[in-house]
């Protein structure tokens, strides 16, 4: 199985360094020298890592055969592809990979059904499920402790338990002055 690991930036320097987004938990294990990568586009590839630094907070790679600086511009927005095991499981116990979680059904606490997870996103503050509806329209869940609160791999379903207005639109609006309002017409 092929998962998306990272995707190349911008040239670094003169010696055919780039800067990565990186799009794994696991850059030390995916990206590490010596690894191999796939690809897209395919023509580019494959790639061998040379070296791995973070410099300034991001990381930066270098691969073998890319010495300079044309070399490396020439890789910029190129996918890098690592092939797992589809038996592979993240190192901890409450991550998963985006293959595993794809098409789970998705289900409240109370047993109502929402839909499939079609799509995952990967946003810098969480990541959300892109949930197709049985209707054909789509629910964006963003994928956090409190909302969703169990992934049943043996029984393709994640459970959620969504606060008002995250399913069906209707959101409760709850402010103090609301409060004040009501309570003042009281004696």
């Amino acid at each position: 199985m092929q998962l998306v690991v990272a995707r190349i930036g911008r040239a670094h320097g003169i010696k055919g360094d780039v800067t990565v987004e990186v799009r794994t938990d696991e850059p030390e294990l995916r990206l590490a020298p010596g690894a191999v990568l796939a690809t897209d586009p395919a023509a580019t590839g494959p790639l061998t890592i040379e070296t791995g630094r973070v410099h300034s907070g991001r990381l930066l790679l270098r691969f073998e055969g890319v010495n300079d600086r044309s070399a490396a511009e020439a890789l910029r927005n190129t996918l890098l592809i690592a092939e797992i095991d589809p038996e592979e499981l993240p190192e901890e116990e409450d991550e998963y990979y985006d293959h595993q979680l794809m098409d789970l059904d998705v289900v409240t606490r109370d047993g109502i059904e929402i839909g499939r997870i079609t799509e995952i996103s990967h946003l810098p503050s969480q990541d959300l499920f892109i949930v197709e509806r049985p209707d054909g329209s789509e629910v964006m869940i963003p994928f956090v402790e409190s909302i969703v609160v169990e992934i049943d791999l043996e029984e393709q379903r994640a459970v959620i338990d969504p606060p008002p207005g995250l399913i069906d639109g209707r959101a409760e609006v709850a402010s103090a002055r609301d409060e004040a309002a009501s309570g003042e017409g009281e004696s």
